[in-house]
């Protein structure tokens, strides 16, 4: 009897571990498929109580999904818009922060050569060595950059499409969701379905809110203390939040070598590390909690693995779509008894 209980448990245990395969590849070589169309599934999500509301006071289908997907896509533009100028300021002010780069790297060289008694042409031919070996990996990023580029501007022009066309077919897509399952699961489908919708809008609405506060505080606190483009700098750490802890060190991380560069003077890093662990402290205690709340209800380990996995399998894409994947299955693991396991493994 134990060798049966057993043998099922390993053919389950089997089953489970094929199937999580298959979905892992199916994942990573459809990527170009899945990315946009998840991204314009939560679009759709967002923009669903807008358009049925316009829907309601009358207006066309066709009209009630093309003005709220085109308005946010222009604002999206416009902020995207404003980065590059930003980008393109500081690329201007490069010469000047390059020079004092290397006057600071030859005050070091010469400080290292004086106190270790490592001569100005061993660390060349150390540093030569370094170049060298990192030459390859160079070439590879840059391959990988205009790589990201291409699937950037294609994701750029299928999003838009994908969400304006779930939206426009959202009653076929529920009723074909609706045929796939028995009749007494509907309810539940459409409470999953309803609860998805809500959790989202109120969601993402909050995370706005919150990259809109934390990014206006950075810009702020890194303009008082004189570090130039801090607009710029403040937004990039502020769409990096998304990343726990992580993010906002890797942020950090431009901005304190331009300080420093540009200062010649500790103080002004130092100035900048205080900045961003003043506006961290406030984006974790105070302003994400009252903004967005615990709508995803899923604890700190899952949202970590899910970080790590996204970004393994679908690089920063993955990193943000994979949470409110799993959060979705959250919701259906709720709802049905079978997979309170799971409920109870992803909730806080």
């Amino acid at each position: 009897m134990k060798n049966e209980l057993s043998k099922n448990n390993l053919q389950q245990l089997t089953t489970v571990l094929h199937c999580v395969i298959l979905v892992v590849v199916i994942l990573y070589f459809g990527k170009t498929l899945f990315i946009p169309l998840l991204f314009s599934f939560l679009i759709g999500f967002i923009l669903f109580p807008i358009c049925r509301w316009m829907e309601q006071k009358g207006v066309n289908r066709g009209l009630a999904v093309a003005v709220p997907t085109t308005t946010v896509f222009l604002v999206l533009g416009g902020m995207g818009y404003m980065l590059i100028n930003q980008l393109l300021d500081f690329s201007y002010n490069w010469g000047n922060i390059k020079e004092k780069t290397t006057a600071i790297v030859q005050t070091l060289s010469y400080y290292i050569a004086d106190k270790l008694g490592l001569s100005a042409e061993r660390q060349l031919e150390i540093l030569q060595n370094l170049v060298d070996n990192a030459g390859n990996k160079v070439f590879n990023l840059l391959g990988s950059t205009v790589s990201s580029f291409s699937d950037g501007f294609y994701f750029l022009i299928m999003i838009p499409i994908f969400s304006s066309l779930i939206l426009f077919y959202r009653h076929k897509l529920v009723n074909a969701l609706y045929g796939l399952f028995p009749a007494e699961n509907r309810k539940a489908i459409y409470e999953v379905l309803t609860e998805t919708i809500h959790t989202y809008y109120n969601f993402i609405k909050g995370m706005a809110l919150v990259y809109l506060l934390v990014g206006i505080l950075n810009s702020v606190g890194l303009a008082l203390i004189g570090i130039p483009n801090p607009i710029f700098f403040g937004a990039i750490a502020a769409v990096l939040t998304f990343i726990p802890y992580v993010g906002i060190m890797i942020a950090s991380l431009l901005p304190i070598t331009v300080a420093w560069a540009t200062y010649n003077s500790i103080w002004y890093p130092i100035a900048v590390i205080l900045v961003f662990a003043v506006v961290q402290f406030l984006e974790a205690y105070l302003i994400f909690p009252f903004a967005v709340g615990k709508n995803l209800k899923i604890n700190t380990l899952v949202v970590f693995v899910m970080i790590v996995l996204g970004g393994m399998l679908w690089g920063a894409a993955g990193m943000i779509l994979f949470i409110p994947m799993v959060s979705i299955l959250k919701l259906i693991a709720d709802k049905s008894p079978n997979l309170k396991y799971l409920s109870e493994l992803l909730g806080e």
